[in-house]
């Protein structure tokens, strides 16, 4: 079979071009399928949308050289606070405290908005001679055998490959048409998501407060703004996405609380329905898949896009060493290696986040007093504390050579 690219990738959001760009580099062709137009993506103006990139995904751009644009546009996070109360209430006198100080790293993350981060995956890909963009094109069918991938697009144009990678969501099309189940659960939870103005200096600190209908985390942006994830019961939540600017403020200042002063809402607001969600297999014949296509996690610690870009440093490392050692890059073999490296980190993690959600997200009492006793004793723990900082940070996981800043 004639091949286009040598790696067909579908979907074009973060994780997407990303891959693109790490195998590019690794000497291997690469086509992007973005169903959304690129320069729709790239807008001018904020949108609400930011990301707290783990200090080893921004080791992952450093290595594909986009943090240096980036890096005036971030806001560092220089710490977390996690307590537990209620509404109204304030938080319990009990909390997690975690500091960058305790790392030798430096700052634990970093804050950046969605559009910066796609415009600069877009001009680099529009730079790189061994990618080529197809925006606003949707895939429409796929087949794999022996002889490569192909896919077809809506328009009727088919693109030959390799190995066809999906990144296109939780809900990939691309697993499905595999063949490849998914397992988990409904939260009954809604995230709500914006970014807000306000009048006192976050200090670069992210606070996480859960409550009993879910948690909060007010995570700093560059200035005095910070977004927001907010966890609330679906049917509540829905009720307080349909409420105008003025009547969702309402709801939300006695849930934040008064510490950073007066606010205010900046840009649009979204609602995302959560749930657990794994693939039984991130690989099939001449297939594999990165980010929510293979896991969708409770965003509590906020490591979708984290654990998406730790799928895309592993994945490009094994097929970019299998192509210079001559092995067939979609052997099963080859792609096997992959998902050994990913699923326990990502099926560790996603319970994890599984498991703090129904400790936290309820109202008992009984329980209450044992987690805020947890979250103290965690705190009293230097050597515990500084563990789940560096778990924060992305740098107890196996690490390929991205994740260490690192070109491959």
């Amino acid at each position: 079979m004639e091949h286009d690219a040598d790696i067909l990738i579908a979907g074009g959001g973060l994780n997407g071009p990303a891959l693109a760009l790490a195998l590019a580099k690794g000497g291997l062709s690469v086509a992007v399928i973005d169903a959304r137009p690129a320069q729709s993506r790239a807008e001018d103006h904020f949108d609400g949308r930011a990301y707290a990139l783990a200090l080893a995904s921004v080791r992952i751009l450093q290595a594909l050289g986009l943090w240096r644009g980036l890096r005036d546009k971030a806001q560092p996070i220089l710490g977390i606070r996690a307590s537990q109360g209620q509404a109204g209430q304030g938080a319990s006198p009990l909390f997690l405290g975690f500091d960058a100080a305790e790392i030798e790293e430096g700052a634990m993350g970093q804050m950046v908005e969605d559009r910066f981060i796609y415009a600069a995956f877009l001009d680099a890909m529009q730079a790189e001679p061994g990618i080529t963009l197809h925006s606003g094109a949707q895939v429409v069918g796929q087949e794999t055998g022996p002889a490569g991938a192909a896919v077809t697009l809506a328009d009727g144009r088919v693109l030959r490959g390799r190995v066809l990678v999906g990144c296109d969501g939780r809900d990939s099309a691309v697993a499905k048409r595999a063949g490849i189940r998914r397992w988990g659960h409904e939260y009954g939870q809604t995230a709500l998501v914006c970014a807000i103005a306000h009048e006192k200096p976050h200090e670069g600190i992210a606070h996480q407060f859960f409550m009993p209908p879910g948690p909060l985390a007010i995570l700093p942006l560059p200035g005095n703004r910070s977004s927001i994830v907010w966890s609330e019961r679906t049917a509540t939540a829905e009720a307080i996405q349909s409420l105008d600017d003025a009547g969702y403020l309402e709801v939300l200042r006695p849930r934040f609380g008064n510490f950073l002063g007066e606010i205010g809402l900046e840009g649009k607001r979204f609602a995302y329905p959560l749930r657990l969600t794994i693939a039984e297999r991130f690989v099939a014949e001449r297939l594999a898949l990165v980010g929510d296509a293979a896991h969708g996690v409770h965003p509590i610690a906020g490591q979708g896009l984290n654990l998406g870009l730790r799928d895309v440093a592993a994945l490009a490392e094994v097929l970019i060493e299998a192509n210079r050692r001559g092995e067939d890059i979609a052997a099963p073999d080859v792609l096997e290696r992959y998902q050994d490296w990913r699923r326990f980190d990502v099926t560790r993690m996603a319970l994890g986040m599984d498991a703090v959600n129904r400790l936290f997200s309820n109202g008992n009492p009984l329980l209450a007093a044992v987690r805020g006793l947890g979250l103290g004793a965690v705190n009293a723990l230097p050597g515990l504390r500084r563990y789940f900082i560096r778990e924060a940070a992305g740098l107890n996981a196996a690490q390929p050579r991205l994740m260490q800043g690192e070109a491959i």
